[in-house]
């Protein structure tokens, strides 16, 4: 596996898998001089795979017109207290996002330097990162850092 600095490097894949994957031939990494800037998070290079996140507010059943609406797609929805994700009033939620809720593999995997400096660096900067064990690119929020605890990508 190799790092490039080059975001048109025909040899880059991007985003999510499907199915499992080998991991990419060469990832994205901010070049040396913008890693050499400085840190806004800890330099850390081991992530754990604990899933995707669950509801941070009390979920409540739908309303008979929202189950009108959308049928059986939905199966709760996370009302937001007024002002606490921006404008958004809430989320729908699926039986099967509730389902995966903190159901990763736990399995640890471990980054390169270039790749662990671009995360300190600029924490937003990947959308999906890979799971050796699940073999496959998945969102960020599925991870958390092994020394810290926190979510990926925050």
């Amino acid at each position: 596996m190799g790092v490039t600095t080059n975001p048109n490097d025909p040899r880059l894949t991007h985003g999510g898998d499907e199915a499992p994957t080998p991991q990419a031939e060469v990832y994205l990494v901010l070049s040396d001089e913008e890693r050499a800037k400085g840190f806004v998070r800890p330099l850390r290079n081991s992530y754990q795979h604990v899933g995707p996140p669950g509801p941070k507010y009390p979920l409540r059943e739908l309303t008979d017109e929202e189950r009108a609406r959308y049928g059986d797609e939905f199966a709760m929805y996370e009302p937001y207290p007024k002002g606490a994700e921006g404008s958004a009033l809430g989320r729908f939620w699926t039986q099967a996002q509730l389902d995966a809720v903190g159901k990763g593999c736990g399995v640890v995997t471990t980054m390169g330097r270039a790749l662990a400096e671009t995360y300190a660096r600029e924490p937003g900067f990947y959308g999906h990162t890979y799971c050796v064990q699940c073999r496959m690119h998945l969102p960020v929020g599925e991870f958390v850092w092994v020394d810290g605890g926190e979510r990926v990508g925050t």
